[in-house]
């Protein structure tokens, strides 16, 4: 306990000169004065200050930055894009030798050297080397992903720590973040503690490389299950080198555009069809072989999807792509973002109001959309579940990495693609004849019932039952009676020629209606003729 007691301090310590700093811009002398407005340039330099200190804490204030960096509804966006550049890079001695593990769990394994193991990375939570290896192909060189000795009691003590300043940043946040930060303490504890449990990594590693093993461009290492653990990944050794190394995309033959759509098609594929996905996609992960192959490494922050799941988080992109307000809510609620006792019209009412500040700009992306979406429904409790929290890491880290190599990677227009390609939505032409039936389909009774009530009211005018009182601003033009009439016929004509191209008989009642108001148009033309 007393361990416990002495991080707290130190953790205090560290951070307390940042939370003064935050605490003076709403009062200038912390109890009493006026608040002070910050400028970016500071903002940007204690964001960097904060992401060097979680650096220093270890790797569950590593993993801490990170999450935080998905989430624009607790911190602001100059905070989020800092975090977002927190990867696994830390000293190697941090923890302990990561040696003592392997030597635990093959040291009486003759088919590993390990008087040839050479390190290869470093990161917060394991260390990789490769070794030597005889396999039933001949000898053969193989990548080790170690876990650091003693990292998981380290980290369950910083989660203790981590919780308990979750009252005292509660009570300095205001009343619509005091929910997003309980629910954040609660959904990150679960991330971290399924990152350090290797054999998890290891099954999901080999899910993915099985989904992947009809893809020719996708590279995913396999995995020798009989010597994984849950402290131990052992795998294919496969080499590449940084999809950011302009010499090696060259003599891959690959352009950085190409590039950038492979890698969204691939995450996007792991999110929506196969329901199980890498969530890490930074560089350090990703690679590029000679042959112009992308290779992902490090499945430790991985997540699997149920059905539901899948198909409520596939609503989502599609509801975003199409603009769906409506859809929109819905998703949400099923995801539970929302509570379902939400005020529907007023969110609806805030939904809009995104999608209205989002129309028009030629700049809109992934990031934008979530920050936009989130940013607007703070005045409505709401938590992102930990998988839709993963999924909008990889789809703001990945569009990232895309608009690295390609600064115009339109990866809103890619993933429209992707979605029209696997059957997820409709082609611009499909959506448009689908929005004219459901139109038409709303439409119908009233439609239907139109010539009705319109022979009805011209009968009332023709006996002088109804008078309309008007003022007009002008002197009479002489108009034609029959022109609305006209007008809908022509309408509902066109209406019946676009649906005679879908299934079902929607165009002969379109075709019905379109007579009838011809009909009637005839009609009023025949009894105003002297």
């Amino acid at each position: 306990m007393r361990g416990y007691y002495v991080r707290y301090l130190q953790v205090l310590v560290r951070f307390l000169p940042v939370a003064i700093a935050f605490l003076r811009d709403r009062r200038r002398f912390l109890l009493f004065g006026p608040s002070r407005q910050v400028t970016t340039a500071v903002h940007r330099e204690r964001a960097k200050r904060l992401t060097d200190i979680m650096l220093d804490l270890g790797p569950a204030f590593i993993k801490v930055g990170q999450v935080l960096s998905t989430r624009p509804d607790i911190v602001p966006p100059t905070y989020v894009e800092e975090f977002a550049t927190l990867q696994d890079e830390v000293p190697e001695d941090a923890g302990g030798d990561p040696m003592t593990v392997v030597e635990a769990e093959l040291g009486d394994d003759p088919a590993v050297d390990l008087e040839t193991l050479e390190p290869v990375a470093g990161g917060s939570l394991a260390f990789v080397y490769t070794a030597e290896f005889d396999s039933d192909s001949g000898r053969e060189r193989i990548a080790l992903k170690v876990r650091r000795p003693g990292l998981v009691s380290l980290v369950e003590r910083d989660l203790r720590v981590i919780r308990g300043f979750v009252p005292i940043l509660a009570a300095f946040a205001d009343e619509r973040q005091r929910y997003s930060i309980r629910n954040l303490a609660d959904d990150f504890e679960e991330i971290i503690l399924q990152e350090l449990d290797f054999a998890r990594e290891a099954s999901i590693m080999a899910e993915i490389g099985e989904n992947f093993a009809d893809e020719d461009r996708v590279v995913v290492p396999e995995t020798y299950d009989d010597r994984c653990s849950k402290r131990l990944v052992a795998m294919e050794y496969v080499e590449g080198r940084k999809i950011t190394d302009d010499d090696a995309l060259e003599a891959a033959g690959m352009g950085r555009t190409e590039l950038a759509t492979l890698i969204a098609r691939t995450y996007l594929r792991m999110g929506l069809v196969d329901g199980v996905f890498h969530a890490d996609p930074h560089p350090g992960n990703l690679a590029v072989t000679e042959g112009g192959r992308l290779v992902i490494y490090d499945y430790g922050m991985s997540q699997r999807l149920t059905r539901q799941e899948q198909d409520e988080i596939t609503d989502l992109y599609r509801t975003l792509v199409r603009r769906d307000v409506d859809g929109l809510l819905n998703t949400l609620i099923a995801l539970e973002v929302l509570d379902p006792d939400v005020d529907r019209v007023a969110v609806r009412q805030v939904l809009e109001l995104v999608i209205e500040n989002l129309e028009g700009r030629g700049d809109v992306t992934w990031r934008l959309i979530v920050t936009e979406l989130l940013s607007m429904l703070h005045d409505f409790p709401f938590r992102i579940p930990p998988n839709v929290m993963l999924l909008m890491r990889v789809g703001t880290v990945g569009e990232g990495v895309c608009r690295s190599l390609d600064p115009e990677f339109d990866f809103i227009a890619v993933t429209r693609s992707f979605l029209v390609d696997y059957g997820f939505i409709e082609s611009e032409f499909e959506a448009l004849l689908e929005d004219v039936k459901a139109d038409f389909r709303r439409s119908a009774p009233v439609v239907a019932g139109l010539p009705a009530r319109a022979d009805a009211v011209l009968g009332q005018l023709e006996r002088g039952e109804l008078l309309v009182r008007t003022e007009p601003v002008e002197g009479p033009t002489g108009g034609d009676p029959g022109v609305g009439y006209a007008v809908l016929a022509a309408a509902l004509f066109v209406t019946a020629g676009l649906l005679t191209f879908q299934e079902g008989a929607y165009e002969l009642l379109s075709l019905a209606g379109a007579l009838l108001a011809l009909a009637q148009y005839l009609r009023v033309r025949w009894t105003s003729v002297p």
